[in-house]
């Protein structure tokens, strides 16, 4: 099963100083047809105005990774984290018990462009965590790198989640990839930018592919093409086909 799921169908929400696109139901944005595929809760695509950010809020029993695509974008936490994360950087909270933290824009001119993304954990509580790590270009380019796993398998960043997140640029015909899947897993292609084929689905910046019950996903005839590639657990109740 696949399900393509176009870049406008997402969520929307504009709070002035935040324009937020929301892939599964978070916030104001309701839709019992996507509110999580596998242990993947959430996919916001965000655009912070210069000069403001999110104020000092808390999580718990969330594993909570910002991947910058344009822009900085400043944190400080409640573990005494305070740091900046440019594009190629991805950070890893791990919420555990609870923690808190702030994020900010503090650049004047310019808007912060981010993904953050939540991965539920494989079990609550425990003391919260922090990592950060950077991913050049050329690690991504015409390839599948891995960026977080449970454990920080080939330099990536660990989390506390059953999942796996691939990172991969794909510029012309001779750049391609794929990645064999297990029978009792899911996957979920989110294209940043560009477009690409995805197993024979066309996808434009945005756009999403919910997959299950696939042996292999295969990524080829990327135009200035930027996907993330999630290998999921699958959840009970979490891998509804969408019906409209």
């Amino acid at each position: 099963m696949m399900y393509l799921r176009r870049s406008q169908e997402r969520g929307y929400a504009d709070h002035g100083w935040l324009r937020s696109f929301h892939s599964f139901s978070f916030a104001s944005y309701q839709d019992p047809r996507f509110v999580s595929w596998g242990n993947l809760r959430v996919i916001n695509e965000d655009r912070v105005a210069p000069g403001t950010g999110f104020g000092t809020h808390g999580h718990r029993d969330m594993e909570i990774i910002s991947v910058v695509l344009s822009g900085r974008l400043g944190h400080q936490d409640s573990l005494g984290h305070g740091t900046t994360i440019g594009p190629g950087e991805v950070q890893r909270i791990s919420a555990g018990q609870g923690i808190r933290h702030s994020e900010y824009n503090h650049q004047a001119d310019r808007e912060t462009h981010f993904l953050q993304i939540w991965f539920l954990p494989d079990a609550p509580g425990g003391d919260p965590g922090y990592e950060q790590r950077a991913f050049p270009d050329n690690d991504q380019r015409g390839r599948l790198r891995l960026l977080l796993s449970p454990d920080g398998d080939l330099g990536s960043v660990s989390m506390r989640a059953g999942a796996r997140l691939y990172s991969g640029l794909f510029d012309g015909p001779a750049e391609s990839a794929q990645l064999a899947l297990a029978a009792n897993r899911l996957a979920y292609v989110h294209l940043v930018r560009g477009s690409i084929q995805a197993n024979g689905q066309t996808l434009q910046a945005g756009d999403a592919l919910m997959v299950r019950d696939e042996a292999v996903m295969h990524l080829s005839h990327g135009d200035d093409a930027h996907v993330l590639l999630f290998d999921l657990a699958r959840l009970p109740g979490s891998d509804l086909t969408p019906q409209a």
